[in-house]
């Protein structure tokens, strides 16, 4: 059952790829309704037209990599499921991480170390995990090579020997070999590599392979992957209230609200799964105020650099900082984010980097490079909050576990939290056991996510960008209203098909035939098309879900960000109809997102003396780039 219950999800999920294949030039030319607002309203008056007598199985609350990754396993199981999100998918930490798909190399040092038989289990699971995240989403993720340096020979035989065993104990799931490479072999590697730190010598360094992803596509994939295999999901519906039954002895529903209409509603289910990750504790005190909290907030802060910080296709990982810190420089997307901070934060819906956090980075890197490192070079900056998770069953509630924790504290609501982004599938499949035990539910087959691709990543090949190359044309749209032709060129290819995956030839076909194949922003592979797309396909409402987590433009460079957004919201309000006055309010929003990314020109401080000037968007907001 449960292999023919996987058959069918992928069987759903390559026809939603084949039928992006075979969309002809009319079906675009004659498209007047963007089909997410159908798919949105399908899922409120699947989640409105719940009843007490009627109810969904599960309803998660939650948008993040946990909340779609239970949507999905909850779904494929045959389960009757409604997501509502409070923003947008991946708004919050899923969108703010690493971008890593590790699997826990640290917690393997901790392991031999202190004998920790717990932390080694993590390791296992970590790895499990990361092989089977890059598996079922290709396009979006791959393997990246990580340089340790070295600066004796003691460091170079313990490195050695530990990412020796880390590979030991990856086994089947290892992704490549780790190696030791000499001081020559490094700097050819990674030429802004110093070979002199701080009155040491560079003896050489051990490269070992973890995994990179574009986290909030990913996240995004996620949703859509579970909508296509039968789940409710619905972006900008806020959680207002709990319902309890008539005996408040349970939870049996949420009142939500419409956060565009302002419209609210009834959803009844038979289990609510609490996956709100910094915010759980909010949800949970909806049905107990006096509940123990459950997260330790932790900010983490990343900055991004230009491409020559670090080469292509290598990482720079240095373990332990002056204050025991473990800090990164990873190339990305074309540019190089570098971090992280681990630092008491408080819960906020928008975080914000602290400029002496930006500067603990700068200068972390600083000594491992042999250029210089400018805060002037800092093209976006951002802050994330890592739900660290107590697990209010435990014993010592003082102890704050990196792994996650899944909790029924009040009957009829599971809240699952902790973790990371590596282990979000077997999260969600520990979440999805829970309700089905809480509500004695019926699903028709267990767990099949471990080996399911998700939207685009069925049938994906790295070469399929050739196939965009040779058959597209990007048809751009001067100021004088003349069409002409562009080459899709590599750049562009190469994008399209790692962020849509099978899909990208649709969103090529938009380019194409509705000459919406310019660039957004120089220097930049993201087009005019994507924007169409998103709000047609993938729930894309608001001028801020595009340029922050479908293209990921403002957390790559916060000023072409912000002179792409006129143009961005634009082709929006031509897809969903806005007037003059949403317009007006999304580009004062894109504003204020913008502020909370701080690029070296909106930075509260500048070679040590207070800059007060943030309207860096002043005049970026009123030319948009059209390429």
């Amino acid at each position: 059952m449960a292999t023919w219950r996987l058959r069918r999800a992928a069987a759903a999920i390559a026809a939603s790829s084949a039928a992006a294949f075979s969309t002809s030039k009319r079906t675009y030319a004659r498209r007047t309704k963007p089909a997410p607002a159908t798919a949105a309203a399908d899922a409120r008056a699947a989640i409105a037209g719940s009843t007490a007598a009627d109810p969904l199985d599960v309803l998660v609350v939650g948008g993040g990599a946990t909340g779609c990754g239970v949507a999905l396993d909850a779904a494929t199981r045959g389960l009757r499921v409604g997501l509502v999100e409070r923003e947008d998918f991946s708004s919050g930490t899923s969108s703010r991480s690493t971008k890593l798909i590790h699997g826990g190399v640290r917690y393997l040092e901790k392991a031999v170390f202190n004998l920790d038989y717990g932390q080694l289990k993590l390791v296992f699971h970590a790895l499990k995990e990361r092989k089977q995240v890059i598996e079922n989403a290709p396009h979006l993720c791959h393997a990246l090579p990580c340089m340790t340096p070295c600066f004796n020979w003691f460091e170079v035989v313990y490195y050695w020997f530990g990412l020796k065993f880390y590979d030991i104990v990856a086994g089947r799931r290892l992704l490549h070999l780790s190696r030791y490479y000499s001081v020559d072999e490094s700097v050819e590697l990674f030429p802004t590599l110093a070979k002199n730190s701080n009155n040491r010598s560079l003896r050489g360094t051990v490269v070992y392979y973890d995994g990179q992803m574009n986290d909030s596509r990913l996240n995004v994939g996620l949703a859509c992957t579970a909508a296509v295999v039968g789940a409710a999901i619905l972006n900008y519906a806020e959680v207002v209230s709990l319902i309890k039954d008539e005996t408040g002895e349970r939870i049996i529903g949420a009142r939500i609200r419409d956060m565009l209409s302002g419209k609210e509603f009834d959803a009844f289910a038979k289990v609510v799964v609490n996956a709100a990750g910094p915010f759980c504790d909010s949800v949970r005190k909806m049905a107990n105020n006096d509940v123990v909290p459950m997260i330790s907030p932790s900010s983490g802060v990343h900055i991004v650099l230009p491409d020559y910080y670090s080469p292509d296709g290598m990482g720079l990982i240095v373990p332990k900082t002056k204050d025991g810190r473990v800090v990164f420089m990873l190339p990305w997307l074309g540019r190089t984010v570098a971090g992280t901070t681990d630092s008491n934060t408080t819960i906020t819906m928008l975080p914000e980097p602290h400029e002496d956090e930006i500067q603990f980075i700068l200068d972390a890197i600083c000594d491992y490079l042999n250029v210089q490192v400018r805060r002037s070079d800092v093209l976006s900056a951002w802050s994330g909050i890592r739900p660290l998770a107590m697990d209010p069953s435990a014993k010592n509630t003082e102890s704050i576990s990196r792994d996650h924790v899944v909790f029924e504290d009040y009957p009829g609501l599971i809240t699952i939290t902790g973790g990371k982004w590596t282990t979000y599938r077997s999260m969600a499949e520990d979440a999805v056991n829970a309700a089905i035990r809480s509500g004695n539910l019926k699903p028709t087959n267990g767990c099949v996510t471990d080996h399911l691709h998700i939207l685009g990543g069925y049938d994906w090949d790295p070469a399929s960008f050739t196939v965009l190359a040779q058959n597209y044309k990007r048809m751009k749209r001067t100021y004088g209203g003349k069409i002409i032709p562009g080459a899709m060129d590599s750049a562009v290819s190469k994008h399209l098909s790692h962020a849509y995956g099978t899909l990208a030839t649709q969103v090529a076909a938009i380019a194409q035939n509705e000459g919406l194949g310019k660039r957004l922003a120089h220097g930049y592979p993201f087009l005019e098309a994507e924007v169409a797309y998103c709000a047609r396909h993938e729930y894309c409402e608001c001028a801020v879900d595009f340029i922050a987590r479908r293209c990921r433009l403002a957390f790559l460079d916060t000023d072409a960000a912000g002179r792409a957004l006129p143009r961005i919201i634009e082709i929006l309000a031509l897809e969903h109809k806005w007037d003059k006055a949403r317009q007006k309010f999304e580009l004062q929003k894109g504003k204020e997102f913008l502020e909370t990314c701080k690029s070296s020109k909106n930075a509260q401080f500048r070679d040590g003396k207070h800059n007060g000037n943030n309207n860096f968007l002043r005049f970026s907001l009123h030319f948009g780039l059209h390429l």
